[in-house]
């Protein structure tokens, strides 16, 4: 739906959906945006100040009507944190829209410049971070393990099924083995890092900056209850800050050691305290989590999309030539040899200067 030819579609879908609903916005000018991430169209409501977000799939493999309740209350919970945008609406699964979508507010700013609005993020960060943790009963339909650190390894290895499948050099295949093994055992560590209201998917291109300097983290679809240290690290690793054109950058550890200063500035002391001796096997796990998500893409990608919409779909014909060709020369990328024992020499830098 996303090459320029299915645009007008798109357009008299979202339309039709706007009308039947009776949406107050029903009759506002549709402005398709550039096509920019692999889980959703974007189509601005001109006038508004509103976007549409409409679902390409479910990356938690969830099926529409789930997918559609969990990414609300993804915005409903982190509206608090006045660091993300409104949902305004929330346009149900229909004929016109086979996963429906979410109405919300337009942020206006520019991309996260890194290094130099780093601190912005860390205070949006933080302010989430400082949310009231519910009680476990009223956490769903958020991810809310029991154990989240061995839900979040589960997850990581589901993922690294894909890694024989992906083609990589030996070397690359041999590290991410043994970083895997080395991350298995940290987090068989106790005690537990502290759980907090997390976004998970924290790498700067999901993050814009208002004239104020405050950054608005407006990509919330993998909202989860989990430990903050995963959003510190996707924040600031090679692969996040590089993944964006927008707010592509290479930051050197002394720009990392600062961001993790800035947040435990920022959060609250227990906090801080608490999440300091993870920071740096977190950080590990996020890596693994990126580049076994890399291998899954790499093999996954070339698949037809799902005809019936379902879940999870990672099919390149759901998303444009551009964008697709971005993705893959990104994950291309990250899977070199040179790009994985960089990233592996700077975890061992950096545990060194995050231990507490």
């Amino acid at each position: 739906m996303s090459d320029p030819h299915a645009t007008p579609a798109l357009l008299a879908a979202l339309s039709a959906a706007l009308a039947h609903a009776r949406s107050p916005w029903q009759h506002a000018r549709l402005e398709p945006l550039p096509d920019k991430g692999l889980a959703h169209e974007h189509v601005r409501l001109v006038g508004t100040g509103l976007l549409a977000r409409i679902p390409k799939q479910s990356q938690l493999g969830l099926a529409p009507e789930a997918n559609l309740r969990f990414q609300r209350a993804c915005f409903e919970r982190a509206f608090a944190s006045a660091r993300t945008p409104r949902l305004a609406a929330v346009l149900p699964v229909s004929g016109w829209l086979p996963r429906g979508a979410l109405l919300v507010e337009e942020v206006p700013g520019h991309s996260a410049r890194l290094p130099g609005e780093l601190p912005a993020i860390a205070d949006a960060l933080a302010r989430l971070h400082r949310l009231p943790l519910p009680e476990p009963a009223a956490r769903e339909p958020l991810l809310a393990p029991a154990d989240p650190l061995q839900a979040l390894w589960e997850e990581i290895a589901q993922q690294a099924r894909h890694l024989d499948a992906a083609a990589l050099a030996p070397a690359v295949r041999r590290t991410i083995s043994a970083q895997l093994e080395q991350l298995r055992g940290q987090l068989a560590r106790t005690p537990r890092p502290p759980v907090r209201l997390i976004a998970f998917d924290s790498h700067p291109g999901n993050f814009l900056v208002r004239a104020d300097g405050s950054a608005v983290l407006v990509d919330l679809e993998k909202c989860r209850y989990g430990a903050p240290g995963l959003d510190l690290a996707h924040a600031t690793l090679y692969t996040s800050t590089t993944w964006d054109q927008g707010s592509h950058a290479v930051l050197s550890p002394g720009e990392v050691l600062a961001f993790y200063e800035a947040w435990e500035a920022r959060a609250e002391a227990p906090l801080a305290a608490a999440a300091r001796p993870w920071h740096a096997p977190l950080r590990r796990a996020m890596w693994l989590w990126s580049v076994s998500w890399c291998a899954k893409w790499r093999v996954l990608s070339d698949r037809a999309p799902d005809p019936l919409d379902r879940g999870e779909d990672w099919s390149a014909q759901r998303s444009s030539t551009a964008l697709v060709a971005h993705v893959r020369e990104r994950v291309d990328h990250y899977l070199l040899e040179d790009v994985v024992l960089h990233l592996t020499h700077e975890f061992a830098a950096l545990e060194d200067a995050l231990r507490p």
